[in-house]
């Protein structure tokens, strides 16, 4: 089957509708799918709900999905640098479903592995668990979560072949190979596209059984989230005598 395709909307088309879920790879701005998801604004699709760890930065990211007012809902655990999501949180125009980070990460794991359910310790006796289900175990209590599953799942990956098989680079990697198991039809955006076999067996992180198209995004600006810098430290005085070590 034919997975590559030329660009994010041919590798969009059919896919979209209002009112569908879609996860979003990524933790800030690093690794998000960034063509892909401005390919989803430029569709004009709306009520859409948004999993994803948070909704980047204004402008950038998931947050051109929010000044267009695309997206009614999303299910993150972080969500606090972005001032345009405050805002329509505030005035009431977004639904959030807060989770801790962790139980975010297991909710999109126990989907793709077809776990409808689980329990868990993180957010006992808080508002996490209100309206929850919270069982007892071995005299400790525990909340149940549901596993997630969407319409669509939106990755990106450092190098990726033909056949769909995907590599990830450092902290990169964060939930987009999760998300790549745990929706209907899975698309991905990769920075190197090589051919098959070109990604040793054992370093490939997604297997191609995944992943249903593929787009190539070569030489794709990768922007810092918050840049923290400190001047640079005087340089010590030369020892007396210019002796070596």
């Amino acid at each position: 089957m034919k997975k590559v395709y030329a660009d994010p909307t041919t590798a969009l088309a059919g896919l979209l509708k209002n009112d569908m879920m879609v996860m979003c790879g990524g933790f800030g701005l690093c690794g998000i799918p960034d063509e892909l998801i401005e390919a989803v604004r430029e569709s004009g699709v709306k009520g859409l709900t948004i999993v994803s760890n948070n909704a980047g930065i204004d402008g950038v990211g998931l947050g051109k999905l929010l000044d267009t007012r695309q997206v009614s809902k999303m299910i993150s655990s972080y969500v606090g640098e972005n001032k345009e999501f405050a805002r329509q949180y505030l005035g009431g125009e977004l639904e959030i479903e807060f989770n801790p980070q962790g139980t975010l990460a297991e909710r999109i794991r126990a989907g793709g592995a077809g776990i409808p359910a689980f329990f868990t310790k993180t957010g006992v006796g808080t508002k996490v668990a209100e309206g929850k289900e919270v069982r007892e175990f071995d005299g400790e209590h525990f909340v149940m979560e549901r596993g997630l599953f969407a319409d669509l799942a939106l990755i990106h990956a450092h190098t990726g072949d033909t056949e769909g098989n995907l590599r990830y680079r450092k902290t990169a990697r964060n939930f987009n190979p999760m998300m790549a198991t745990a929706a209907t039809m899975t698309v991905a955006q990769v920075e190197h596209l090589v051919k098959p076999g070109e990604i040793d067996a054992d370093d490939i992180h997604t297997p191609g059984i995944f992943v249903k198209r593929i787009i190539h995004v070569p030489g794709r600006e990768k922007r810092i989230e918050q840049r923290t810098v400190r001047k640079r430290a005087e340089a010590a005085p030369a020892a007396a005598g210019g002796g070596q070590i």
